[in-house]
């Protein structure tokens, strides 16, 4: 097993060892006459989240036993069942078994399968209204069937492996599959092809060139000999014959080559004694360098040259980590930040005595503070690449198991954020990735009847915006339909018949708990649970999620995390007595606003440079009642395509800034999002820019519009 699975498994592991932990404390502490509906979720939400996840390892066991516990949860949400001390008993014996079988599969260890066919039976036995258990029996052996081609044995293989250009940049080593076949039989033959080799500067280090014809023996199954490869598929060419068979596909594998390696191939062929099937029995010869080197790192028993050519090869340094409790780092964090508003007071202060020493010895400490700052940062932000990795597996696997065609692009996987708030959301984001997969790409005969490519496509996207870290999960699937929602909105009572909604508070009814459209329940969906989890796990993290979708077009799940602590480079500014933070990375330009447009309400657009930048007056806006200065200003700011200027009175320059976040009274408020605050003790507000360009261009649009009115309306509202 490879490194990667090593460690998705362990993530697994530690995961649904939290939602055991979860459901006992629930089973244990519940009042059995005052159930909530909300612990039976979190109940039912455990064994669900755990059966998926087992399904992604293939582990059939798991998911076999947590499926039939599901189904009894279920039960227990609609009604059909009450929980009871004698049903919670049940419930825990059942949450025990699973927990054993977690716990074997971690050390290695046969599964004790049997052990939980007495608590099915009676799981069985309360699904239909307390009939009596019938008395356990050993269980019949399965029927055998007739093993499938690709189940056959064989006792001889031709592998034909050209592994991926990008492969050795993924992190894997070729070497190590060979490794993988050594535990599983013998190679009797390996040769590569190095016709592509190119030389001189051409050669990339980075890039793998690997092209190997072999001949594996051993009493294994096909399918095995293809999981050996599992994570080497995706950008690789491998062909897998029983050895008797592989004949007749010399032309099939010429084919898809060039001329050169095309005759490289059939050399190495008739070497191992092909394509004559009928050429007596391989013999065994010498390796080429290839296979020495897999035997010296795959020592066998018998092979004590083997052993000690590996025992002379130096070891890696060993890598050293502590683990320190979340609270710990959050206090220190805070501290700092604190630490960083006190050096600019005290750098203030020197500035205004005018002491020249003193000045020089606050920014020597700035400058400390500032390094001490980002290391201690840098330990809680990790890459949200960690998560979006897990998921070229999950689309591929459910994308098979739907028989669809779906790729996975994935950007801004270098994106950092806070490693709590990652671990927290790697459940959301499997929900709409599997729901995208399910309900949003359609089947290839839609597809093509739509005039769409046969293979669909899902983007995992991550970037900074003003200070918040904005996650998107797109496809280009059939989009959401909005008819049908509503009328499942109004059969469940959700709605009103006659209401008038728009499309965002439409989209939004699949996050309402049990909403489902699927007309069936299937291992992957149906049940109505997964996006009501989603909307409660970003609320928790202080975020929200947004929905875009066209017919036929697709849709677009944009999650927008605020950061609860970070530092950012910002740009202050002032309006009257007020000072505002411009985060710097949306800051383009600062240019005098002319005076013949210092009032409001003569232009509220400017022409720069021969495009038209609709204006927005801060001293306005947040109803700040300060007399405009003497000099006006316009900070140019842009989001994505769309530019805005914000027009002040005072440019104060950049500005090292330590975001605080917002209570809770003020989370609707979408144009300021967080504070800090100042080395004078003032609160400065930081300005939310997406949301002041949206209003702003919106309310030129207004005003330009049929309906002046409206537009004159909109010049005192704000951003909803």
């Amino acid at each position: 097993m490879t490194l990667d699975m090593e460690l998705a498994l362990q993530t697994f592991f530690e995961e649904s060892n939290e939602l055991l932990s979860d459901m006992e404390r629930i089973l244990l502490d519940v009042e059995m006459d005052a159930t909530t509906p909300e612990q039976l979720n979190a109940l039912f939400r455990a064994m669900h989240t755990i059966k998926g996840s087992a399904g992604l390892f293939a582990l059939d066991d798991v998911v076999r036993f947590t499926h039939q516990v599901e189904n009894a949860l279920d039960h227990l949400r609609d009604g059909s069942l009450q929980l009871d001390e004698e049903l919670a008993g049940l419930l825990l014996r059942c949450h025990d078994h699973v927990k054993t079988l977690l716990d074997a599969l971690a050390a290695k260890e046969a599964l004790p399968v049997d052990a939980g066919l007495p608590l099915l039976e009676e799981l069985s036995a309360r699904l239909n209204h307390g009939a009596a258990p019938q008395p356990s029996a050993e269980p019949a052996p399965a029927e055998a069937a007739a093993p499938s081609p690709a189940e056959a044995r064989a006792s001889a293989w031709l592998i034909s492996l050209r592994l991926g250009p990008d492969v050795l940049r993924n992190g894997m080593d070729p070497a190590s599959f060979i490794r993988y076949l050594h535990t599983m039989g013998r190679i009797e033959r390996i040769e590569a092809i190095s016709v592509k080799l190119p030389a001189g500067a051409a050669f990339d280090p980075e890039s793998n060139y690997l092209r190997l014809e072999l001949i594996f023996a051993g009493e294994v199954e096909i399918g095995a000999l293809w999981d050996a490869f599992e994570f080497a598929r995706e950008d690789s060419r491998i062909h897998i014959w029983p050895l008797d068979e592989a004949p007749a596909h010399l032309a099939e594998l010429s084919g898809e080559v060039d001329a050169a390696e095309a005759a490289a191939l059939q050399a190495v062929w008739q070497r191992f004694g092909l394509p004559d099937a009928t050429a007596p029995a391989i013999e065994a010869v010498a390796a080429p360098a290839a296979v020495e080197t897999a035997a010296a790192v795959t020592p066998r028993a018998e092979s004590g040259k083997a052993v000690h050519a590996e025992a002379r090869q130096p070891k890696p340094p060993e890598s050293k980590f502590i683990k320190v409790e979340a609270g710990k780092l959050d206090s220190l964090i805070n501290l700092i930040g604190e630490l960083v508003i006190a050096g600019a007071a005290a750098n203030l202060m020197a500035r205004r005595a005018d002491q020249t020493p003193l000045v020089e010895a606050t920014l020597a400490i700035s400058s400390l503070i500032e390094q001490i700052r980002a290391g201690t940062l840098s330990m809680r932000m990790i890459q949200i690449g960690e998560i979006f990795n897990r998921f070229p597996r999950v689309v591929r696997d459910v994308s098979r198991e739907l028989g669809k065609d779906i790729q996975l692009t994935i950007s801004g996987a270098d994106t950092e954020l806070d490693k709590s708030m990652v671990d927290k959301l790697g459940d959301p984001l499997m929900h709409i990735v599997r729901n995208a997969i399910d309900h949003g790409i359609e089947d290839t005969a839609q597809r093509r009847a739509a005039g769409k490519p046969d293979t669909g496509t899902i983007w995992l996207n991550a970037y900074h915006e003003s200070g918040s870290v904005v996650i998107e999960v797109a496809d280009d699937g059939g989009g959401l339909r909005r008819d049908r929602i509503l009328a499942k909105a109004v059969e469940r009572n959700l709605v009103p018949a006659d209401a008038t909604l728009s499309d965002q508070e439409i989209f939004k009814l699949i996050f309402e708990p049990g909403f489902s459209t699927a007309e069936q329940v299937t291992n992957l969906s149906g049940r109505g649970v997964g996006m009501d989890v989603v909307r409660k796990s970003i609320e928790q993290l202080r975020g929200s999620v947004d929905i875009d979708s066209e017919p036929q077009l697709g849709s677009t799940f944009r999650i927008r995390l605020p950061l609860t602590l970070a530092i950012i480079d910002g740009f202050l500014v002032q309006n009257g007595d007020a000072t505002f933070v411009v985060p710097l990375e949306a800051v383009i330009e600062c240019i005098e606003l002319p005076p013949a447009q210092q009032q409001e309400g003569t232009h509220d657009c400017l022409n720069l440079r021969g495009e038209i930048l609709p204006l927005l007056h801060l001293s306005t806006f947040f109803e700040l009642g300060a007399a405009p200065g003497k000099r006006q200003n316009v900070v140019v700011v842009r989001f994505g395509d769309s530019k805005a200027g914000l027009v002040v009175d005072e440019l104060l320059g950049e500005y090292q800034t330590v975001i605080k976040p917002l209570g809770s009274l003020f989370r609707h408020l979408k144009a300021i999002s967080g504070s800090t605050i100042l080395g004078t003790g003032e609160v400065a507000l930081i300005l939310d820019i997406p949301s002041l360009i949206h209003y702003a261009t919106r309310k030129e649009s207004e005003r330009y519009s049929p309906d002046g009115e409206a537009g004159r309306r909109s010049r005192t509202g704000s951003p909803s």
